[in-house]
């Protein structure tokens, strides 16, 4: 998803083929052994320039992943067609971690049980398409433990997770439930998609007076390696630079490699980010459910992103993309039934159209 493009822009269809070829083979001989793609990443050109990476006997060498796009998939076949189709881009015979890509509550019951996919994911671990079966997810922690616990057969399950997402998403509470169920856990965005390799000043200062040194994306890569939970950690690289970096950073990792020292840090570190949240909302619900079908919550958590971050372009996209258009900001009515109910006491239809605003 982060392959080096000629034009510039991330997750663009232009690869800069020869260059992610050659990022992905050095990664390779210098013991990385899994990759991660999916049907959607750089427009579906991702899993090709994989596949060609993977020539000359590198695919042995490594452990593949890519997933089934969930939203394409409208009846059962479609599982067939589409992950026969992603085998020949890949030129491969098997993947080795089939996840279904994005799982929230929605489409675990409207697609994944709707259309019996376990049982076609079963039938290709079967005929030996696929070798272990696994799911990314984006939800809360709730769908996240009915999706774990609703199939026997996971191999691994894949989260958004880093020192700044400890309870969003699944969150440490599903890392370690995972972990107990013995599902290996496989973190994506362990750099909030590259936020944390670039904080602001005062962040920047407060590592600089640590008494160890680390630069900003080993401080959030180390305090992942350091948990016996985290099974593997996903890194996006566009750069042959950023690929020996994290080559170093790997080697020099380890599960209890952060003292209480430099674990406090980080925790000052995320004492610092939460400081400049604007919303003081903590998702605790009371204001649920809008009569109006706003997701509340979900849209403070969106904008006090924004602002933590200084990143309105990815927030809008999530605002978009993980937002149904009822849920989002402006549509909310202003009738005022939450405000009362709210332990914060946020002026929340206020709020709302400062996000509505901010958003739209």
């Amino acid at each position: 998803m982060r392959l080096p493009t000629l034009d510039g822009q991330r997750n663009s269809t232009n690869i800069d083929e020869a260059e992610a070829i050659r990022m992905i083979r050095h990664a390779v001989d210098n013991g990385v052994n899994y990759l991660d793609t999916a049907y959607p990443y750089h427009g579906g050109q991702s899993e090709i320039v994989v596949g060609k990476a993977l020539r000359d006997g590198y695919r042995q060498r490594v452990k593949l992943a890519t997933k089934l796009p969930t939203w394409l998939v409208n009846a059962p076949d479609d599982f067939d067609r589409i992950l026969d189709e992603q085998l020949k881009k890949l030129q491969t015979a098997s993947i080795d971690f089939y996840l279904f890509h994005a799982l929230n509550k929605e489409n675990w019951n409207n697609v994944v049980l709707r259309h019996n996919l376990l049982a076609k994911a079963e039938a290709a671990l079967a005929d030996g398409r696929i070798r272990h079966i696994g799911f990314s997810f984006h939800g809360d922690y709730d769908a996240f433990a009915e999706i774990l616990n609703g199939y026997d057969r996971w191999s691994m399950c894949q989260i958004q997770f880093n020192y700044m997402d400890i309870d969003k998403q699944a969150g440490i509470r599903g890392l370690k439930l995972a972990a107990a169920r013995r599902v290996a856990v496989v973190v994506m965005e362990p750099l909030l998609g590259g936020r944390l390799a670039i904080p602001p000043e005062d962040i920047q200062q407060l590592m600089l007076n640590h008494h160890v040194q680390r630069s900003a994306a080993e401080w959030a890569l180390d305090w992942l390696w350091d948990q016996e939970e985290v099974s593997l950690v996903l890194s996006g690289m566009s750069t042959m630079d950023q690929v020996e970096q994290n080559l170093e950073f790997a080697d020099e990792s380890s599960v209890g490699c952060l003292t209480p020292a430099d674990q406090q840090l980080i925790g000052n570190i995320r004492t610092l980010y939460s400081a400049r949240t604007v919303i003081p909302c903590t998702r605790c619900g009371y204001c649920m459910p809008c009569p109006n079908g706003v997701n509340i919550p979900g849209n403070f958590e969106i904008f006090n992103y924004a602002h933590t971050f200084d990143d309105r372009i990815n927030a809008r996209m999530h605002y978009k993309v993980f937002l149904k258009e009822s849920e989002r900001a402006a549509a909310c009515a202003f009738c005022g039934v939450c405000e009362p109910l709210c332990p914060q006491q946020i002026e929340i239809p206020k709020f709302m159209t400062k996000v509505a605003v901010f958003m739209e």
